[in-house]
This record gives structure tokens, C-alpha cells and sequence, in this order.
């Protein structure tokens, strides 16, 4: 029987935070993925990514993750809850999959955000149905954790904005039909001074720099702009509102970066009870000695900590609150709790859990990535630290007597 077959995430889909919709939803891309992600071969990562957002755009899973039923998206606004569990279970299958779906959502969040009708129209159809590529283009080489660093100006010039400097980092470089790139226009100092722009891949001036390999593959490179002319049509809100717009979008997705590491593990978990079970030594089952059940209970214990963390955040985003501490506890606490089932499951297997291309080393590769991207864990505990603390300030102003 497929480790895979049952959609319910072990009855976490009868818990309150969903909806018959998410519930429908799941057993949707369960099937669809059991289906159409087997035996996925990596030879050509860029040829398989385009593949993959064509087939993921074809089935409609794409639309989820693009804000406006006019511009084909879901819904008139993202549900983050359906796209948690879209990437859970694609994270569960395939790890590029996951990517192929999640890089289309955070390319065209800032244009689902604050893009014009006239943006939108152009753009959010075409990721929907998976017939354009979109990339989110926010670091720099000396700008990662700390946006507000960045350095790439954009300077007016007649009826454009030109744009000389380079992005690191960008996750569907080279392979993009389009970038939305953050750039310092200079309106006030720091983080007040970015403005964000849809830039088209065959923009004069931009250029792929480089290529750069990771231990997953995945399609990343570096971008260079060279007297790059973008029309001032093509800003995403008012000039200065770039990093506000880059944090709404990172708001968003940030949670689902959490759903794709649970995932990940509750892949790690099938496969360390399916060697547990089966592995014999010494007489009995691997999974007959207390060492192992106590490895197995722990592993247990951390995803399902993890999903309720996840699945609160994106509740809480879907019912208008603000998440900004909730997804932080969610991405911190589910990448690296998923690095430590994976860890746990590689283990459990022994030699084989590192030999190249099984499913447990695949993982192992897989998950390292996620506890640095959109945000380091490092800055999670920041941004938890600092709200504990003005949540406490504001508690104990209030309950200071009035003169």
C-alpha cells in the first residue's frame, strides 16, 4: 500500500482550522500528486521546473496562490490555508514540485498586493496557468536577512527608472518570464527608500550573471542590471513602499515555507516507520527496541507541534489578523523540527540513509535550505523576541494608574 494513500495528515484535517473546502482541497492534490510526481528524474532541473509549473498550472493548483478570481486567481484573496496544504503535500512528494508551485505565489505576491488592474491583467492570469514564470527579487550580495540594506539604486530618468546593480539568490533565475525586483529609489533613508517593480525578463540591461548550483536542486541565480530601463508604469504602489510590500508578501508566504517543511518530515516519518517495521537484527524488528520507538515517538511529537503551529498562523492570516509573530513560530519551529525527523529518519536507515538519491538523503539535502530562506531561523527568534517584549511593554503601560 502507498505510505501516501491516506490524505487526512493523520486527522489533522478534522481539526477546526479548516474548512470542507481545505478538507476537499487536500484529497484533491493528494490524488493528483500520487499520480503525476512519481519517479521524477532531475537531469534537467530548469526543464523540469518549466514542466512542472505548466502541469501544476493546468491542473489548477497554481491559482491558489494569485489574489483575484478576474485575474485567475482562487479567490479575491489568498487563502493561505489552501496554499499550506498544497505545499505540504507536494513538500510530501516532491520537493521541486513544492518550489515549482510556491516560487509562482511569492513571484506575483507583491502584483496580487499592489499591483494596478492594469498589472494584474497583464501578469497574474498567465502565472496561474502556469504560461509564465514569476521570481521574487529581494537580496542582494551584502543584503540577505537585513532588507533594508539593499543597494540597487533606481534613478528616474525621463519616462523610466534605471536600474545598475545585481540580485543574489533569486530562486527561478534564468528560467523567469519576469521579476519583481526591490530597488532603492531614495525617497528617506533605510527601509523607507525601496520602491518595487515588475521587471520583464527581456528587459535591455538584464543580464544572468550566474548560474548557482545548490546541494537541492534548484533553479537560483544571480542577476545583473546594467543601465536597465523599466518604465515607471511598471512600479508596484507608490515609490518608498517596496519594503512594505516585500513584508506583506513574505506574511503570506512565509507560513507555507512551514507547510512545506512539515511535508518534508511527515515524508522523513513514513520512511523511518517503514524501516523500523521491516528492518530485522538480532532477532526482532529494528522498530522492537525501546531506542527506536523513543526516536519514533519523538519525531511524532514534533510534527504534530509543527502542523498546529502552521495551520493556527494560517488560520489567523485567513481571518485578517496579523501573523507576523504566529508565522515566525511557524517557520522556525517546523524547519527545525524537520531538520531533526530527517535527521532521525537518516538514521534509522543506516548506511543506506546516506547513500545518493534514496529518499531519506534526498530529504536531508532538501531541508537544509528552509531554515535559511525567507527569513533565517536566527531572524525568527528575533522577530518572536521583539514582539514578547512590546507585547509585555504595552501590557504593563496598561496597567499602570492614571493620574
Amino acid at each position: 500500500m502507498n505510505a501516501f494513500a491516506k490524505p487526512d495528515m493523520h486527522g489533522a484535517l478534522a481539526w477546526p482550522f479548516f474548512e470542507d473546502r481545505h478538507r476537499e482541497l487536500s484529497v484533491g492534490i493528494e490524488a493528483w500528486a500520487s499520480t503525476h510526481l512519481r519517479d521524477q528524474k532531475y537531469d534537467d532541473v530548469d526543464a523540469t521546473c518549466r514542466h512542472l509549473v505548466r502541469a501544476l498550472g493546468e491542473a489548477g493548483w497554481l491559482k491558489y496562490g494569485v489574489g483575484g478570481v478576474a485575474y485567475g486567481g482562487h479567490g479575491d484573496t489568498i487563502d493561505t490555508r489552501a496554499v499550506c496544504l498544497l505545499r505540504e503535500t507536494l513538500a510530501k512528494h516532491s520537493g521541486l514540485a513544492d518550489f515549482a508551485l510556491a516560487m509562482q505565489g511569492l513571484g506575483s505576491g507583491a502584483i496580487s498586493l499592489a499591483g494596478t488592474h492594469e498589472q494584474k491583467q497583464r501578469y497574474l492570469p498567465h502565472v496561474a496557468s502556469g504560461t509564465a514564470i514569476a521570481a521574487f527579487a529581494l537580496s542582494e550580495p551584502e543584503a540577505g536577512s537585513d532588507v533594508a540594506a539593499m543597494a540597487l539604486p533606481a534613478r528616474i530618468d525621463g519616462d523610466a527608472y534605471v536600474l545598475d546593480g545585481e540580485k543574489t539568490w533569486i530562486s527561478n533565475g534564468g528560467i523567469a518570464d519576469f521579476y519583481v525586483v526591490f530597488a532603492r529609489t531614495g525617497e528617506a533613508p533605510g527601509a523607507r527608500g525601496i520602491s518595487a517593480f515588475v521587471v520583464d525578463a527581456d528587459t535591455p540591461g538584464l543580464e544572468i550573471a550566474e548560474r548557482i548550483d545548490v546541494i537541492a536542486p534548484h533553479p537560483l541565480a544571480r542577476l545583473r542590471f546594467t543601465g536597465a530601463r523599466v518604465p515607471r508604469g511598471q512600479i508596484l504602489g507608490t515609490p518608498g513602499e517596496g519594503f512594505k510590500i516585500a513584508m506583506r508578501t513574505l506574511d503570506i508566504f512565509r507560513t507555507s515555507v512551514a507547510a512545506a517543511a512539515l511535508g518534508f518530515a511527515r515524508h522523513a516519518m513514513e520512511a523511518g516507520l517503514e524501516r523500523a517495521a521491516s528492518r530485522k537484527m538480532f532477532g526482532q524488528t529494528l522498530g522492537d527496541f525501546q531506542l527506536t520507538q523513543a526516536k519514533l515517538a519523538q519525531m511524532a511529537l514534533t510534527i504534530d507541534s509543527s502542523a498546529l503551529l502552521v495551520y493556527r498562523a494560517a488560520w489567523l492570516r485567513d481571518q485578517g489578523e496579523s501573523v507576523t509573530r504566529e508565522a515566525a513560530m511557524a517557520k522556525w519551529h517546523a524547519s527545525e523540527g524537520a531538520q531533526q525527523v530527517i535527521d532521525a529518519a537518516v538514521q534509522l536507515w543506516g548506511g543506506m540513509g546516506v547513500q545518493s538519491g534514496t529518499a531519506v538523503e534526498m530529504l536531508y539535502r532538501e531541508i537544509r535550505a528552509l531554515r535559511i530562506y525567507e527569513g533565517a531561523t536566527e531572524v525568527q527568534q528575533l522577530i518572536v523576541g521583539r514582539d514578547v517584549l512590546k507585547a509585555h511593554a504595552l501590557e504593563s503601560a496598561s496597567r499602570k494608574p492614571t493620574p
